[in-house]
């Protein structure tokens, strides 16, 4: 089989990485795949690394959140371009499947008139107006296979997707022995990972972050990440919030599990629209347990009280945290094994690889 893999970022985020985990199961496959991306970014030379060929095309990039009239503007110009361009590429690929990884590329792939299957995978919560409605429309005029990565996320296309080509598949990542959390007798440290932006919800943590220092004055904090699609403004906030606070601010890191090796909770403080977030399937990974907002998806794939704690507020999750910190040796280490069995039961990358590559087989 001959896949037309694109995506609306060549920056790596966690759609990407999802892309990128797919890459594997395809080679194993033994199918001939073309990844097309926008931009200059890091994506394009790890596509490489993995053997697979290259294209660029023009998406964006554009600012993230509310679309500005710019936005719009240069949106609707570019589209026509666009448009020729997966026409080119999937008919000098002769492809028998496009793979689509961001809902910016629907209307573009929908004017195409490939006549090839479609399978759109859709990674974040899309809201309520014009964008989700031309999405929603290319979708069905495609009659394009829809892959969301939980219920929350699934339930906007249901309006334009057959019940039967819509599928639920929690994303997988991979484990790793070598940097799972030891106990240890040293100062606990808490950390925050994920892009730098407003609805990762550094802000929060570190309001949640002065809360548990007054219970735990030894603890220590961390931020991971970088503001790869949002403005810088809000990471200068997010670093004038930690003034007096013992933060360190460790930018991103390119193997997440070298970052868990050194946390002993991992807070998740994300906005209301996220789906579900990855950096919580690689924390469960890696034994490290997770309090997290009750936004989005995240409810699906965190249970309760087994590896993980849910919170409604800024104060609750402090609390949660604190209870976890200050609880015997014993019980924190049950709750970072429970965290990793349900790693183990349900978002491994093998169980990810199989779901995916299974639709798109039927596709």
């Amino acid at each position: 089989m001959r896949l037309l893999l694109l995506d609306q970022f060549s920056d790596p985020g966690g759609a990407q990485q999802c892309l990128l985990d797919l890459l594997p199961a395809i080679r194993q496959r033994g199918w001939q795949a073309l990844v097309a991306l926008p931009g200059e970014g890091e994506l394009f030379k790890r596509v490489r690394a993995q053997g697979f060929e290259t294209a660029r095309v023009d998406c964006g990039p554009y600012s993230s959140g509310r679309k500005s009239l710019s936005d719009v503007a240069r949106f609707l110009a570019e589209t026509p371009r666009l448009v020729r361009q997966i026409r080119k590429l999937t008919s000098d690929l002769q492809a028998d499947l496009i793979y689509i990884n961001g809902p910016r590329l629907l209307p573009a792939a929908a004017l195409a008139h490939t006549r090839c299957p479609v399978v759109f995978h859709s990674h974040s919560y899309l809201p309520p107006g014009p964008v989700r409605k031309l999405a929603g429309t290319a979708l069905r005029g495609m009659a394009a296979r829809v892959i969301a990565n939980c219920r929350f996320v699934a339930e906007p296309w249901r309006p334009y997707v057959r019940p039967e080509n819509l599928a639920v598949i929690y994303n997988g990542v991979p484990g790793t022995a070598s940097h799972l959390r030891q106990a240890r007798q040293e100062p606990p440290r808490v950390g925050c990972i994920g892009r730098i932006a407003p609805e990762k919800g550094q802000r929060e943590f570190l309001a949640a972050a002065s809360i548990i220092l007054r219970a735990v004055p030894d603890c220590r904090f961390s931020v991971y990440g970088a503001p790869l699609f949002s403005e810088p403004r809000y990471s200068e906030e997010v670093r004038a919030a930690a003034a007096g606070l013992p933060v360190e601010f460790a930018g991103w890191v390119p193997n997440v599990y070298a970052a868990l090796a050194g946390l002993d909770l991992v807070l998740v403080p994300s906005a209301a629209h996220e789906a579900t977030t990855r950096v919580i399937l690689e924390a469960f990974a890696a034994a490290v347990p997770v309090v997290a907002f009750r936004s989005g998806g995240i409810p699906e794939i965190i249970d309760d009280g087994r590896g993980g704690w849910l919170a409604d507020s800024v104060e609750e999750m402090a609390r949660l945290a604190v209870a976890f910190l200050t609880a015997a040796p014993e019980v924190r280490a049950a709750a970072g094994q429970a965290a990793r069995d349900t790693w183990r039961r349900r978002f491994t990358l093998d169980r990810y690889q199989e779901a995916v590559i299974r639709q798109l087989e039927d596709a």
